[in-house]
């Protein structure tokens, strides 16, 4: 290897990593060093932030630049410092309980002011580093610590909420699924903007297997599709299944049966601007459709912290003000004697 080629290895430390083994967040934590490394990215141009949970602790294992924030505070930290350093790639790493329940605001807000951000959310749809509570995407009727015969709440979808909140770039994929992780992730790194990158989790302690039904290999190919832009939404273990629109609505068919075949199917189009038909490829659950993994949006938009820099520039090549002593001597001056 020569001496110019990053690897993942420049990205870890020596510290040790203390989530329970078996969790997907070391999947995860692998994928983002494996993507860093393929991006070419330098360490010291990289800087992670997170909140409070137990994805947050990913700063701490990391070789970058990091920050360890307060509950649902990560985005404003992240913001602030993207728009004071636009030169840093920074990431943001957080949860369903610290994205969407106490940092929901800050998390909807960055998103709709388009601040070029890498937003990781791991949801496994419970409140681990407190030991077990619902959250704020656990389903209807979840039994859990703080809800024992069920939660009568529904969940967000975290697709959804994304899009809801103007959001150009969101994606989903599998924590043990590393392979796509990575190309996940550095499609997001490549996007300008704010990209939000949804992993689906697993908590081995207080929620194991929660997305099983979809990951298991047995059912995985025909209950989950990947979508790529420009190409067909086929899925199914004999790639014999795809989407087609009846109407308004998508519909799961299979190819060769009613007449339909392989240019009935609809093509996936991550670019479009107009994010009706993203929308509903987001909203997509099993057993009715297929889950959604994949860049499900990828559209371009004015990028706020490129907008922030340009107006300072704007001001100052306007401005009279060149000098910290034109400063102080604009206005109303005087002298005392």
């Amino acid at each position: 290897m020569s001496e110019n080629t990053i690897s993942h290895l420049d990205f870890k430390n020596d510290q040790s990593v203390k989530w329970c083994p078996g969790c997907g967040d070391h999947a995860i934590l692998n994928s983002v060093q494996k993507a860093m490394a393929e991006l070419g990215c330098k360490k010291e141009e990289v800087a992670v932030v997170s909140g409070i949970g137990c994805s947050s602790r990913f700063p701490y294992y990391m070789s970058t630049y990091g920050f360890h924030t307060i509950h649902g505070r990560g985005p404003a930290i992240a913001s602030g410092l993207k728009v004071a350093n636009p030169k840093l790639k920074v990431w943001q790493i957080t949860g369903d309980g610290d994205a969407l329940a106490i940092g929901g605001n800050h998390f909807i807000h960055t998103i709709r002011r388009n601040i070029d951000l890498n937003i990781i959310l791991f949801n496994n749809r419970i409140y681990g580093l407190t030991k077990g509570q619902y959250s704020p995407t656990s389903q209807r009727g979840f039994v859990s610590k703080s809800s024992p015969f069920g939660t009568v709440e529904y969940p967000f979808r975290p697709g959804e909420l994304v899009l809801g909140a103007r959001g150009y770039f969101f994606a989903r994929c599998i924590d043990k699924d590393l392979k796509h992780q990575v190309e996940v992730m550095k499609a997001a790194a490549k996007h300008e903007g704010a990209s939000v990158i949804e992993v689906l989790q697993n908590c081995v302690i207080f929620n194991d297997q929660i997305h099983s039904e979809i990951t298991d290999k047995e059912h995985k190919a025909d209950r989950t599709i990947y979508l790529e832009h420009g190409q067909p939404m086929i899925f199914g273990k004999n790639r014999d299944k795809g989407l087609i629109l009846e109407g308004l609505n998508l519909k799961v068919v299979t190819i060769g049966e009613n007449g339909i075949t392989e240019d009935d199917i609809l093509v996936h189009d991550a670019h479009c601007e107009d994010m009706t038909l993203q929308m509903k490829l987001t909203d997509m659950e099993y057993p009715n459709f297929p889950v959604a993994l994949g860049v499900i949006r990828d559209a371009e938009a004015l990028v706020y912290d490129q907008c922030v820099q340009l107006q300072i520039e704007g001001i100052q090549e306007q401005s009279d003000i060149k000098s910290f002593d034109d400063l102080v001597r604009s206005g109303d001056t005087w002298e005392v004697e």
